[in-house]
């Protein structure tokens, strides 16, 4: 096919030597099938903002660090510079997550090059050679449905042992290949000690597994993974040989009636308090 645009940069360096097909066009990116000397590998071309359905958010850019400090200034001020500097950390964000987590032995596809917006990264086959299909194409037996489960678990722990909540993970960013899932699609990772939504993503993260894998195995979705993973985080112990058990006691503290009703009077008298005022002085 006729080389794309965005991706002539990476032919012109010799990173890529023939675009083969267009693979996915997704929310965040176009993907194509490209052959790099003998191997095939893939090419993952970021959207511009306008172009995406998926939007930045402060709830997952928090805690992120921008090395430059000019580029730092302008995202907060804005502006057309400003913007293309928070697309240039948005798309460096994944880059640096899958080195980081392909380092720590998690199961992503492994990054080689990233040019102008474009990654340059390992094409995931199924046992054929083909692509490797997403989670949610496959018919699970619930014995499969368990085995994938803990092993995502598992790759949930890895990932934030490394510092990393995934942040979107569901089945629909999560491929199986010959040896089982491989977690892809990593902008909006989330930096687990810098970012005070770390733990809400990571509940959503691994709710979202057991909603999917519920459906084939009912008990999942009476464990409590999460809270179990982040309060072994929390107190520093957790690695990714920790052995979890789903399940987590909640201590729910009962409802004070007596503080509750105080509090209302207190709110009550103020309220009344100031009231007389406007009335005597005015505002």
């Amino acid at each position: 096919m006729k080389t794309p645009k965005r991706i002539e940069p990476l032919v012109q360096e010799g990173f890529v030597d023939t675009v083969i097909r267009q693979l996915m066009s997704g929310k965040e990116a176009n993907v194509y099938v490209v052959r790099c000397g003998e191997e095939i590998r893939c090419a993952k071309v970021y959207k511009e903002a306008n172009q995406r359905s998926f939007r930045q958010s402060v709830n997952y850019t928090e805690g992120r660090k921008v090395k430059n400090s000019r580029r730092a200034r302008a995202m907060e001020k804005g502006g057309n510079f400003g913007r293309k500097a928070q697309e240039d950390a948005w798309q460096n964000a994944e880059v640096a997550a899958l080195y980081r987590l392909a380092a720590a032995g998690v199961r992503v596809p492994r990054p080689y090059n990233f040019v102008d917006g474009v990654l340059l990264m390992e094409l995931v086959t199924d046992e054929n050679g083909n692509a490797a299909p997403r989670l949610s194409e496959l018919v699970l037996t619930a014995e499969l449905a368990r085995d994938y489960h803990r092993t995502l678990i598992t790759q949930v722990v890895r990932m934030l042992c490394a510092g990393i909540v995934h942040g979107d993970l569901s089945e629909y960013n999560v491929l199986v290949d010959a040896a089982g899932p491989v977690i892809i699609d990593l902008p909006q990772a989330v930096d687990a000690a810098g970012n005070n939504n770390a733990f809400d993503m990571l509940e959503r993260d691994v709710n979202n597994l057991a909603s999917y894998f519920g459906r084939s195995a009912p008990e999942l979705l009476t464990t409590d993974y999460a809270m179990e993973i982040w309060t072994i985080y929390q107190s520093g112990k957790l690695t990714p040989e920790t052995k979890l058990t789903g399940q987590f006691e909640r201590i729910v503290k009962p409802v004070d009636v007596d503080e509750v009703l105080q509090e209302v009077d207190a709110a009550r008298d103020e309220e009344e308090s100031r009231q007389r005022y406007k009335k005597e002085f005015g505002d």
